[in-house]
């Protein structure tokens, strides 16, 4: 069957897509309970991702409107996740980073998805996870 460029592409969204669906029941009870909302669990990503940020730079970045962002990032202080701090090259500029609570929050649910990855790597075989390794590199090259 000759497949075209764009009939792969979809065929391996559906197939990251039936991946997920089956390891949602996986999910630690911490990920489905938790008392964070979807908008705070973001910024807790990006500053997981980038580091301390401004918050004009959070704004910019997740496309939510500044007002909106300070308030979500008031509620994750209330919470001990996030800090309010100064920047150490410009004191007039305050910067949003983690907490040590948000940081270990982030750091179990990341750990958490990297247990349900391995999982699924320890049913492959030495030639299939060769073959996965090489996939991960072609994804990464192409960022």
């Amino acid at each position: 069957m000759k497949q075209t460029r764009e009939d792969l592409v979809q065929y391996i969204l559906k197939l990251s897509e039936d991946i997920y669906n089956k390891l949602t029941p996986g999910f630690p009870a911490e990920w489905l309970s938790s008392d964070l909302t979807v908008a705070q669990l973001r910024i807790m990503l990006l500053l997981r991702s980038e580091g301390p940020l401004r918050m004009g730079s959070i704004a910019s970045i997740t496309g939510t409107a500044l007002s909106t962002v300070t308030g979500i990032v008031d509620n994750l202080i209330k919470k001990d996740l996030v800090l309010r701090d100064v920047d150490p090259n410009d004191r007039r500029v305050v910067l949003c980073k983690l907490s040590s609570e948000g940081q270990k929050l982030m750091d179990m649910l990341w750990a958490q998805g990297r247990q349900q990855i391995k999982k699924l790597l320890r049913g492959l075989n030495l030639k299939e996870l060769r073959d996965a390794a090489r996939v991960a590199e072609f994804l990464l090259e192409n960022i």
